[in-house]
């Protein structure tokens, strides 16, 4: 748009009609740039949308009435490694999902790594103990050898976010798109909300910039649908399409017994859990509340359930969520139509913004947001899989400590040390950490059976370890 041309006073009494025209206060202080940025930005602004968000933070909370919260039924890791029929009718139904071609899968990458000390998307910060490889790099080995597996080409949706959009395409093609099909795998942009201050005007970042921020995890089934996503899953045959976050280097996207289980079940929304290690572990757990599943935050779980036991003397609240779901396309297209039906929820906080002067300040505000785990509320049939978190959960959040790259690495060693062990294959010695420094790559195997099935196995002898493939 020619800005030196555009009548900015036609625009500011639409925004003024709304009571939002104050954005354009400072329109003759800026360059010709931040005119062009801030008139892009004023163009995606939702009006109507901006209207809502203030009408669900204005509405009275809900009476202080005791929810009635009880747990899921769940599908144990007992059950599991018993391999009863079920388990075995299910792992067959999985596998003839993904051969079918059936199945898509779905990654939330939109974070940076700056909580890890590095620039750029958190995709791209290298997790393999020997390999070094990225935790993009892990995700697509995992996806490359169940192409490989069941001779199909299951596509790759990968939302990103405004601040890593670029860099990630970019990534995606100086490695080659790490041997998948370039046209297997589409990235589309997670959208951005307006904060608002506590009389529902839109913050402003600086004097040429709202102040704009993700509108949640729940999100990506609304830019799934709207994006084309959705769409291209439907021409495909896609039926499921297997959530995860780019943070877990163990998910295993393609598991066929969570794959049958959720189609032998016929349901919508389905998940993974890990059990909670122990009553204060700070995670959401899955629950009924009131008769909805969802997935209920710790600190909205009262003290007593936290604490709570059954007469095994186990958590009975143990459901831990992992953000790892099978999700319906037909589902999805269901809850966007007209606009995604979940939950806002509010996060009332000092924004850091301009006052009407321009000058730096921090405001009250509110952001606003979606959570995906919102949906199995919605959904009439889901299924709860206890998997085991030495297998399948070691999250990179924190640069140190818990949940770091050192845990998720040493995580990673002791799982493949363990496979290798098992089959007579030679081990370095422990570090002075005590870790075997062991990985082994997921194109070969993912799980013990994989690997043992899959010898002989070549191993790169390294200065840091053994990688197996």
């Amino acid at each position: 748009m020619n800005t030196t041309t555009f009548n900015t006073a036609a625009l500011q009494a639409r925004l003024s009609e709304r009571g939002q025209g104050h954005v354009l206060n400072f329109w003759n202080d800026l360059d010709q740039d931040s005119q062009d940025n801030l008139l892009r930005e004023v163009s995606n602004l939702d009006l109507d949308l901006v209207n809502h968000l203030m009408d669900v933070a204005a509405s009275p909370a809900a009476e202080s009435k005791a929810p009635n919260i009880t747990p899921p039924e769940t599908i144990t890791l007992a059950e599991v490694l018993a391999n009863g029929d079920r388990i075995r009718a299910a792992r067959e139904a999985g596998a003839a999902e993904l051969k079918a071609g059936r199945v898509g899968f779905v990654l939330v990458a939109g974070g940076q790594a700056s909580r890890l000390g590095c620039d750029g998307p958190k995709g791209d910060f290298p997790v393999g103990p020997v390999s070094g490889r990225t935790l993009f790099h892990f995700h697509a080995k995992r996806i490359l050898r169940l192409n490989r597996l069941h001779q199909v080409r299951a596509p790759w949706y990968v939302m990103t976010s405004p601040a890593n959009h670029d860099d990630t395409q970019r990534i995606f093609e100086r490695n080659d798109y790490f041997g998948l099909e370039r046209e297997d795998v589409f990235f589309f942009c997670q959208k951005m909300l307006p904060a608002l201050d506590l009389e529902g005007r839109v913050l402003l970042r600086g004097k040429g910039e709202l102040f704009l921020a993700p509108n949640g995890h729940g999100g990506v089934l609304e830019g799934l649908a709207s994006s084309g996503c959705l769409e291209d899953a439907c021409a495909r045959g896609v039926e499921t399409l297997s959530y995860f976050q780019v943070d877990n280097p163990l998910v295993r996207p393609g598991d066929e017994l969570f794959l049958g289980l959720h189609k032998l079940a016929d349901a919508e929304m389905s998940s993974k859990v890990v059990r909670k290690a122990t009553a204060g572990e700070k995670v959401g757990v899955l629950g009924h509340v009131d008769g909805r599943l969802g997935c209920i935050e710790y600190s909205d779980m009262p003290e007593d359930l936290l604490n709570k036991r059954g007469e095994d003397g186990a958590l009975v609240f143990s459901a831990g969520n992992i953000a790892v779901h099978a999700i319906s396309v037909d589902f999805i297209a269901k809850i966007t139509e007209g606009g995604l039906k979940l939950p806002w929820h509010v996060a009332r906080k000092k924004i850091a913004s301009v006052d009407d002067g321009g000058a730096p300040c921090e405001q009250d505000g509110m952001k606003f947001e979606t959570f995906v785990f919102d949906a199995l509320g919605l959904a009439s049939r889901s299924v709860t899989l206890e998997v085991d978190r030495a297998h399948e959960f070691a999250p990179v959040k924190n640069r140190q400590g818990a949940d770091s790259p050192d845990t998720a690495r040493a995580l990673l060693c002791a799982l493949h040390a363990s496979w290798a062990e098992r089959c007579g294959l030679p081990l370095p010695e422990a570090g002075e950490d005590g870790v075997v420094s062991v990985e082994i790559d997921p194109s070969v195997a993912e799980t013990y059976e994989q690997f043992r099935t899959a010898q002989p196995i070549a191993p790169l002898v390294t200065e840091e370890g053994h990688l197996y493939h």
